[in-house]
């Protein structure tokens, strides 16, 4: 038989127990909302708009490609030769500080992207990949040039297949930024580029070919059958006296050619390709002048001579 006290002081111990099980009732409820609103405070936030790395040239194209209000075939046109600063005030620039990293990604819709650079007067050093899903860069070109302004950079750059990004980084000091744009297109005819008769560089071998006064730019066209394209392209003006300067590889030469418009303002220009594979890899490469100015051949005498 249990006393009186006993009956008690059980009474009060139950009463304890429960009192403690209410109380961790609240401090779990109030930890859980806690935590819930803690990760509100991270799903929630939206990305900030300063921070975006895509570049704003293809912004706006995909969104008229996806509705279709776009005529893609008229994106990018290299039946009628166009200066590269003209094509620079047809499409959407962006700045790119040194040292920063911007990417633009597109559909697979898109075949081809022109990719222009430039600065303001000052020299320009970027590092340009394509890439194509995770871990895979196929094309890869690094770009110097002496003047940005007076020879803008201009590549033709193959988007085969899905999944490809361009990314632009400017490799130079915070206090070199450049500007970056890109021109799309959707059509699948051949770029009617270097329709001379192309010719073999052996690997480690030097191509080289001056240009007379008259010529504004150079078609620069280097491909392979098939194997992997390692190469770097100079313009020169004077003993050496590199004025623009690009290493490229591509994956494949044949799917990927590298495709170029060289600026090449004043006199004595030559262009020199120096294929930086081994004997094993080939390439085969053609130039020819892209826009001449008729108007400089008629002021150089036959003793080249110029009056001005």
């Amino acid at each position: 038989m249990c006393t009186s006290k006993t009956k008690e002081n059980i009474f009060h111990l139950t009463y304890i127990i429960l009192r403690i099980q209410s109380i961790m009732n609240i401090f779990n409820a109030f930890l859980f909302c806690s935590m819930g609103s803690v990760t509100n405070s991270f799903t929630m936030q939206l990305p900030n708009p300063a921070y975006n790395t895509r570049l704003s040239s293809l912004n706006s194209v995909d969104s008229r490609i996806a509705s279709g209000t776009t005529n893609v075939g008229a994106m990018a046109s290299y039946s009628q030769p166009r200066e590269t600063k003209d094509v620079f005030e047809e499409v959407d620039q962006i700045i790119v500080q040194g040292g920063s990293l911007r990417t633009c990604a597109f559909d697979e819709a898109i075949n081809r992207v022109s990719v222009l650079l430039k600065t303001e007067g000052r020299p320009l050093n970027a590092n340009i990949d394509l890439w194509q899903g995770p871990d895979n860069t196929p094309h890869k070109m690094s770009v110097y040039l002496e003047d940005g302004s007076k020879r803008p950079f201009r590549a033709i750059v193959e988007t085969p297949g899905s999944s490809n990004a361009v990314s632009i980084r400017n490799t130079a000091q915070l206090e070199y930024p450049l500007t970056a744009g890109l021109e799309a297109e959707t059509g699948e005819s051949p770029i009617p580029m270097a329709t001379s008769d192309y010719r073999i560089v052996q690997g480690g071998a030097v191509y080289t070919l001056p240009f007379a006064p008259e010529v504004k730019s150079i078609k620069v066209s280097l491909k392979t059958d098939g194997r992997p394209l390692n190469a770097r392209v100079e313009l020169l003006q004077g003993p050496n006296n590199n004025k623009q300067i690009l290493e490229v590889y591509t994956e494949d030469g044949l799917q990927r050619p590298m495709n170029l418009i060289l600026d090449s303002p004043g006199v004595g220009n030559v262009v020199r390709i120096v294929n930086t594979a081994t004997v094993e890899f080939p390439l085969s490469a053609a130039l020819e002048p892209y826009i001449i100015d008729s108007s400089i051949n008629d002021e150089i005498s036959g003793s080249g001579m110029t009056w001005r």
